[in-house]
């Protein structure tokens, strides 16, 4: 497993320094290769988890004693994914923050630009770390090897990601007002909700099917700290899920408003 764990190390740092390389060398701004290349990494990561996660979900047949190598070679493998992203968010914000003005244009890194982006970005900071602090130990030594297709079904909620990079990158492309954005957020909207909401009740479901327990049921025949935990990943989805509807309707109403100012006035 330690191999994996030095194949992550290489893979996603390395990917992130090649896309920019080769962004700047197509005379990209030093802003949009730093923050397109980690939403390309973000996106192939997400990729990768959501094939592992699909491979190991249909490869268990007993939801709680079937297991599948799959499932710790990439938590290892993943694990620097998770310190090398908080890194690039940093440098996303960072560049950001000099475009926009708000940091002067000779100023270099400091604990101030690093305190800015803890503050702005806090809940993908402590979703990181939790990850790497919380699940990382509980998935690899504490669960006894038991519910590998539960592993499986978090790693697929990684599913909606690539669509959200996409919108990320049109938007930061000036392509916020083609109906491929609108496809793409529509595609992001479902896809968020089924693989990172939806999917909960889901595997409740499956437990409960396997054990003949109706679902309402499941919740009073698990371990209360499964069912904190549970709620505890599925609360900051429900959050972001709000964000991304607001955001949504945002970009319907700036859309609408221009439509109706482009109309011609009839007398």
């Amino acid at each position: 497993m330690f191999s994996a764990l030095l194949c992550g190390a290489a893979v996603f740092p390395g990917l992130f320094c090649s896309f920019r390389k080769i962004l700047k060398l197509r005379q990209w701004s030093e802003r949009d290769a730093v923050v397109i290349s980690e939403r390309l990494v973000s996106s192939i990561h997400a990729t990768l988890a959501t094939a592992a996660g699909v491979t190991v979900v249909a490869s268990c047949r007993d939801v709680m004693t079937d297991s599948h190598w799959l499932v710790n070679w990439f938590i290892f493998f993943g694990a620097p994914y998770m310190t090398y992203d908080i890194f690039a968010m940093y440098l996303c914000h960072y560049h950001t923050q000099r475009v926009r003005g708000v940091s002067p244009a000779g100023s270099g890194h400091s604990l101030q630009s690093v305190r800015a982006f803890l503050i702005k970005d806090w809940m993908l900071v402590l979703h990181h770390a939790a990850l790497l602090v919380v699940f990382m130990p509980i998935a690899l030594f504490l669960r006894r090897g038991l519910g590998d297709f539960f592993i499986g079904c978090m790693f697929t909620t990684e599913f909606s990601t690539p669509f959200l990079c996409i919108g990320q990158i049109l938007i930061q492309l000036g392509l916020d007002n083609t109906k491929l954005l609108k496809v793409n957020g529509i595609i992001l909207l479902l896809s968020f909700f089924s693989c990172r909401i939806l999917i909960f009740p889901f595997m409740y479901w499956m437990y409960g099917r396997q054990f003949r327990i109706p679902l309402h049921r499941v919740p009073f025949h698990l371990p209360l700290h499964c069912n904190l935990g549970n709620l505890v990943i599925l609360s900051p989805q429900i959050y972001w899920f709000i964000l991304l509807l607001r955001k949504a309707n945002r970009l319907y109403l700036r859309r609408r408003r221009q439509v109706d100012k482009d109309k011609p006035k009839t007398k």
